[in-house]
């Protein structure tokens, strides 16, 4: 009897064993059709993902390649407005230099009347034949003055002639 009994202990043991075993196994075959499903669902949002990266790459190399084509355009605008800026600069140096000497001749002309001025016969008493000698003097050279509008259009005439021989 004690056999018996241990073999109908065992039987209901061992039944019992398999009713967990199969719960448990039933919970796991779950488990894994939600992971199952899930990979599932990740590898058809990837596919999604891909396409749409690959399609944005295809947009991103056209645009530059859009941009890359206009930079080659604009590259001559830009040598042209260096060059331009270049010659701005020479020509404001040429005025400069150029302003700077006729305000230097000025001053010299201005220096020399003065001095004239200071050294000259008419200040002092003179004879009728020392007076006549001098007014023939200064009426054979006497400089004609030309008034402010000549000397501009001299000074710009000087100007021009210094620019075309500084180009060349």
């Amino acid at each position: 009897m004690i056999i018996q009994l241990s073999v109908a202990l065992a039987a209901v043991a061992f039944t019992v064993l398999v009713f967990f075993l199969i719960t448990t196994l039933k919970s796991a075959k779950g488990s894994l059709d939600k992971v199952s499903q899930t990979l599932q669902e990740v590898q058809k949002t990837m596919d999604e993902l891909t396409y749409e990266v690959k399609t944005t790459v295809r947009h991103a190399n056209d645009i530059t390649l859009d941009v890359q084509g206009k930079i080659q355009k604009i590259d001559p605008i830009m040598d042209s407005v260096q060059n331009l800026g270049d010659v701005m600069n020479e020509l404001t140096l040429t005025v400069k230099q150029v302003s700077v000497t006729a305000i230097e001749k000025y001053r010299k002309s201005r220096e020399l009347k003065a001095k004239a001025k200071a050294v000259s016969l008419s200040n002092e008493i003179m004879t009728p034949s020392e007076e006549r000698t001098v007014n023939s003097y200064e009426t054979v050279y006497a400089k004609k003055k030309t008034g402010k509008i000549g000397t501009v259009l001299k000074s710009v005439d000087l100007a021009a002639t210094v620019w075309q021989k500084f180009r060349h």
